[in-house]
């Protein structure tokens, strides 16, 4: 729940926390604390550096974006910043470009925003921190409190669909978080993406609380609330727009570089075989062909079919994948300094459309255009037609070069 993170060994956070403090890159809930004196030592490992601020304590600190503690009748609650400063913006650029992408997270468990009461509205959230941090910036001047769950670091929709956003993690945090005796009312809002891994009726069994389903949008939040908990229409639909698809592609990418620093080379490296054995001039004249090949099967896949998604034709994503590659392919071929010949441009082409069909399937999770089952069921006929055209592909590349045709 806290913004505290440790920094020594388990016997130095014996002495405690707030609750759902990160200790040693795992989520744990530890005992609530008061803030220490300023002679108390730390049990083991070298001498600390001056606190920067009396409420941290040996093992301890503050992140930046609590701004002080709140005493409230279940004890220190973290009261967090509104405003994003240099270094959120600094996290959430290197997370869109897939660094650091599966520990960008928050402590779980119970926040204040502005100065909330027993009356203040409750939101339910991941701790994924890009989420997090959209949500707070969305709440700036209102006074509420935010309950996080503990989604592993995963954003809502997604959370909900592999069943962390759920009805039995509401509940517990409720309960650590003793809600009860915070507020007067018994209402929770969860983001309406939520619903597929909640259900309400459990959680008002099991804690007594009323999940009230809010808007799809952070920036919706305020009128949704000055509404008396009524979402517009607008508010109940997911918007998938091209600046949404294109805000996807960096991480995409990223990932996909990982391959392709051994991928590449290893393709230069085939293309020197030949009759000759291994020949240079071969490494040149089909190793580039094949690399560029690679590579805007790579950009299709993640750039050029998201960005026309709507218009590619066909529902499944790895067809419009297939499409987007085939163009690319052909226009590879098109356009190529010198004529290639028809066996390595088939195999060129079945390598550009195998991965840009299998890379645009990677947005299945992140539209409204798909759902659980259907992604599985997609998945379960795409992959092994995607691994024998891949394998057909590479196949017909080693063989073209053996067919005494200009390449």
């Amino acid at each position: 729940m806290t913004e505290l993170k440790t920094v020594q060994d388990s016997c130095c956070s014996a002495k405690g926390g707030l609750a759902g403090v990160e200790l040693n890159k795992t989520m744990m809930p530890l005992p609530m604390f008061t803030p220490q004196k300023e002679e108390d030592e730390v049990c083991c490992g070298p001498k600390q550096a001056p606190r920067s601020s009396p409420l941290e304590k040996p093992g301890y600190r503050i992140l930046p974006f609590v701004e002080d503690i709140m005493a409230t009748t279940s004890g220190p609650i973290p009261r967090i910043k509104t405003e994003l400063d240099k270094r959120d913006r600094i996290g959430s650029l290197l997370v869109r470009l897939g660094a650091n992408r599966n520990n960008y997270k928050v402590s779980p468990g119970l926040y204040a925003l502005g100065r909330p009461d027993s009356e203040s509205v409750v939101l339910v959230t991941a701790n994924y921190k890009l989420t997090f941090d959209t949500l707070r910036k969305a709440l700036n001047g209102l006074n509420a409190w935010l309950l996080v769950l503990d989604t592993r670091g995963v954003n809502v929709w997604c959370a909900a669909g592999k069943k962390n956003f759920s009805s039995e993690e509401v509940i517990l945090q409720v309960k650590n978080a003793h809600l009860d005796q915070l507020v007067s009312h018994r209402k929770l809002i969860l983001p309406q993406l939520s619903a597929t891994g909640v259900s309400a009726l459990k959680v008002k069994k099991g804690c007594g609380f009323e999940v009230v389903w809010g808007p799809i949008q952070a920036g919706d939040i305020k009128s949704f609330l000055a509404a008396g908990f009524q979402a517009g229409k607008a508010m109940r639909q997911v918007t998938f727009t091209l600046s949404e698809r294109l805000v996807l592609t960096p991480v995409e990418i990223s990932q996909t570089l990982k391959s392709l620093l051994w991928l590449i080379p290893l393709m230069f490296l085939l293309s020197g075989i030949g009759p000759d054995i291994f020949s240079l001039a071969n490494l040149w004249q089909r190793g580039v062909p094949v690399s560029l090949a690679v590579v805007l099967g790579v950009l299709s896949g993640t750039v050029l079919t998201p960005a026309l998604l709507p218009w590619i034709p066909f529902r499944a994503f790895s067809v419009k994948g297939a499409l987007a590659g085939l163009l690319v392919g052909l226009g590879l071929m098109l356009f190529s300094l010198k004529t290639i010949a028809f066996l390595p441009a088939l195999a060129l082409i079945l390598l550009t459309v195998t991965l840009s069909s299998y890379l645009a399937m990677n947005f299945t999770g992140c539209t409204p255009f798909t759902s659980p089952s259907g992604v599985e069921k997609e998945m379960r006929q795409a992959i092994p037609l995607q691994s024998v055209a891949a394998c057909l592909g590479l196949i017909l590349w080693f063989i073209s070069a053996f067919v005494r045709t200009p390449v």
